[in-house]
C-alpha cells in the first residue's frame, strides 16, 4: 500500500476529525499526538487531574485502530505487572509466557510518576527497543508500539519524578493544561448530562486506518527531505543547551534525531515533502523541556526551561 503526502494529510484530518467528536480543544496536543505517532515517538502528557489527559488517549486508540492496553500505575506496581512473567506450567511441566499489558499498539502509562523508579524503568526497553526480555529471552513488541504517559505536576503529593533515562525516551512531554472558559462550557454542556464514565465509542469514533495504512504513512513521512542546512539548524539548537549557564544538563544527541524526526513528520501532516525552519521552532519546547535541567542559581531565581527554550530559538540563526 502506497501514500502520497496528499493522503497523510488527509488521514490526519479524518483523525481529528473522529477526535473531535469527544474531545473539546486541545487542538495542540493532538496535532503533537499525530506527530509523534508519523514519527514513531513517545509521548508523556502532564496536567493537574481531570483534563482529559486519559479519555484523550482513549480517543486516539480507538481513532486509529490500534490495540490499546492501559496500565495504572501505584506505588506498589511491580515490573512483572508491566512485562508479564513466565510461570510453570505443571501439566506441561513447561515454562509459559503470561504477556502482561505492555504487548498491545498503543500503551497508556497512566500516571506513571505514582510508582517509583525501579518500576518505571520497566519500560525502557520496550519504549526504545520495543521489545520486552524476561528471563533471558527477548518478545518483540508490534512495529507501531506507542506509549502515552500520563503525570500529575510534580508539585503534586505522592510522585516520583521520573528519572532523566526515562524523560529521554519520549520524543515530546506535552503540557494539558486547564480548558478557556468557552471550553469549559462545552466540555459541561457534552457531558454535563452523561452519567458515568464516558467511553469513546459512545461518542461514535470510528476507526479510519489500520496497520497497514499507518505503516504507508510512516513510510511517506520517511521520503520527506531534511536539507542539510537544516541539519546544521538542529545541531546547533540542541548542542546550544549544553553551553547555556543557566542550564546545568543540556540535550542529548537523541534529541537531536527525534527533533528531526518529529519536524520531517510535521512537514508531511501539512503535505511538504521538506522540512523548514519554522517546523523546528514549532516542536523545539516539546521535544527539549523534559530533557533539560535548570542549574541550581536559575532554579532560585524563577527561571523557567520553555523560557530558556525560546530564548536559544530566538539566538541560534535559522537558514533563509
Amino acid at each position: 500500500m502506497n501514500m502520497t503526502l496528499e493522503d497523510v494529510r488527509g488521514l490526519a484530518d479524518a483523525i481529528r476529525t473522529e477526535m473531535a467528536k469527544a474531545i473539546v480543544g486541545q487542538d495542540e496536543v493532538v496535532d503533537h499526538l499525530l506527530i509523534a505517532l508519523m514519527a514513531g515517538g513517545h509521548v508523556l502528557l502532564e496536567g493537574p487531574p481531570g483534563v482529559a489527559k486519559t479519555f484523550l488517549a482513549q480517543c486516539f486508540a480507538q481513532a486509529l485502530g490500534l490495540d490499546y492496553g492501559r496500565i495504572q500505575f501505584t506505588p506498589d506496581l511491580l515490573p512483572g505487572d508491566i512485562l508479564g512473567s513466565n510461570l510453570f506450567n505443571f501439566q506441561t511441566s513447561q515454562f509459559t509466557l503470561t504477556r502482561g499489558p505492555v504487548f498491545c499498539e498503543l500503551l497508556l502509562a497512566d500516571e506513571i510518576n505514582r510508582t517509583p523508579p525501579k518500576t518505571q524503568a520497566a519500560l525502557l526497553e520496550a519504549m526504545q527497543e520495543r521489545r520486552v526480555t524476561l528471563d533471558g529471552q527477548s518478545h518483540p513488541l508490534p512495529d507501531h508500539f506507542l506509549v502515552v504517559a500520563t503525570q500529575n505536576p510534580i508539585e503534586s503529593h505522592g510522585v516520583y519524578p521520573l528519572p532523566e533515562a526515562q524523560l529521554d525516551r519520549f520524543l515530546f512531554k506535552l503540557v494539558v493544561a486547564y480548558p478557556d472558559a468557552a471550553e469549559e462550557a462545552a466540555i459541561v454542556t457534552r457531558f454535563g448530562q452523561r452519567a458515568g464514565p464516558q467511553r469513546p465509542d459512545e461518542f461514535g469514533i470510528a476507526a479510519v486506518t489500520d496497520t497497514s495504512g499507518l505503516s504507508a504513512a510512516m513510510n511517506a513521512v520517511r521520503g520527506v527531505t531534511l536539507a542539510p542546512e537544516v541539519v546544521d539548524y538542529i545541531v546547533r539548537l540542541v548542542r546550544a543547551t549544553r553551553d547555556n549557564a543557566d542550564l546545568s544538563s543540556g540535550a542529548s544527541p537523541r534529541a537531536a534525531v527525534l527533533l528531526a524526526n518529529a519536524a520531517r513528520a510535521r512537514a508531511a501532516l501539512a503535505g511538504r515533502d521538506y522540512v523548514l525552519p519554522d517546523d523546528v521552532k514549532a516542536l523545539a519546547n516539546a521535544v527539549l523541556r523534559h530533557r533539560l535541567l535548570l542549574s541550581p542559581a536559575a532554579e532560585i531565581e524563577g527561571r523557567e526551561v520553555e523560557a530558556l527554550v525560546a530564548g536559544l530559538i530566538e539566538q541560534t540563526e535559522a537558514p533563509k
